[in-house]
């Protein structure tokens, strides 16, 4: 099977603070620095669960850069798009003692990618992911929008996920999910804050509400969450779970996100 993933590349700088945050003062925390960005946590979860994986977006090959592509690959991700010298994106995340996260992103360069630097070559799969992400800025969203007419024409399903309820606020829901439905997706995944503002279910999509510890709806089918030891890390569970859905359906969607929360960091 062959997946492709569109979305951000970033370098995902996580800091688990381990006490309350002494504002002006020091605070004990672990910090890690790995790949991230939806996009590429997508495409990393589905090369481990054993697919073939590619990632397509714009980045950069300053430090940042360098260090999240590099990562990337390393995972088994073939990487895919236009490379500028800098501006590549990075992603601040906060996590309490919860495992709950609070995000900053300051995507880069990676909304600037054009219909045009699109290789066919790179849309030939079984299955195109799209960032919501990619979908909430220009000039990405008219990429976004000619690699699905470009998957579709060469028999792949699409799913997109819809990212971030901050960021469909902020673009406007009533337009967002105009947008959305006018590509038709396949499979749509939405936490359940995206749910609300997003307006709910597209008539004809498969609709995957992720709704964290309480387990997850596919469709009409409840599932319970997997136990596990110790929630470490919520960043990035929803993506292992898309991937896992992609890859291989409802039981390893939930083994990925289980694993991905056992863990600090977003890729496997």
């Amino acid at each position: 099977m062959k997946v492709v993933s569109l979305g951000d590349l970033v370098l995902d700088v996580v800091v688990r603070v381990e006490a309350d945050v002494a504002r002006g003062a020091d605070t004990p925390a672990r910090i890690t620095l790995s790949p991230g960005g939806q996009g590429a946590n997508v495409a990393a979860w589905v090369a481990a669960l054993g697919a073939s994986s590619r990632w397509i977006g714009k980045r950069a090959t300053d430090a940042q850069g360098r260090l999240a592509a590099e990562a990337l690959e390393r995972l088994g991700v073939e990487l895919s798009g236009p490379v500028e010298a800098a501006g590549n994106g990075v992603v601040v995340s906060l996590v309490d003692a919860a495992g709950e996260r609070s995000m900053f992103p300051d995507r880069g360069i990676a909304t600037t990618l054009e219909p045009d630097e699109l290789r066919p070559a790179w849309l030939l799969c079984d299955h195109l992911h799209v960032s919501g992400y990619a979908l909430l800025a220009e000039p990405v969203v008219r990429a976004a929008v000619r690699a699905i007419d470009i998957a579709r024409m060469g028999g792949a399903r699409v799913s997109v996920d819809l990212s971030s309820w901050s960021a469909i606020r902020d673009a406007g829901p009533d337009r967002f999910r105009a947008l959305v439905e006018s590509l038709e997706p396949d499979v749509v995944f939405a936490n359940e804050d995206e749910d609300e503002i997003f307006g709910g279910p597209l008539p004809r999509s498969t609709w995957i509400l992720k709704r964290g510890a309480r387990g997850c709806r596919f469709g009409d089918e409840e599932r319970a969450a997997l136990d596990v030891p110790e929630v470490v890390d919520t960043t990035g569970a929803g993506d292992a779970l898309a991937a896992g859905w992609i890859v291989g359906g409802p039981d390893l969607a939930l083994e990925a996100a289980a694993r991905c929360v056992g863990r600090m960091g977003s890729m496997p």
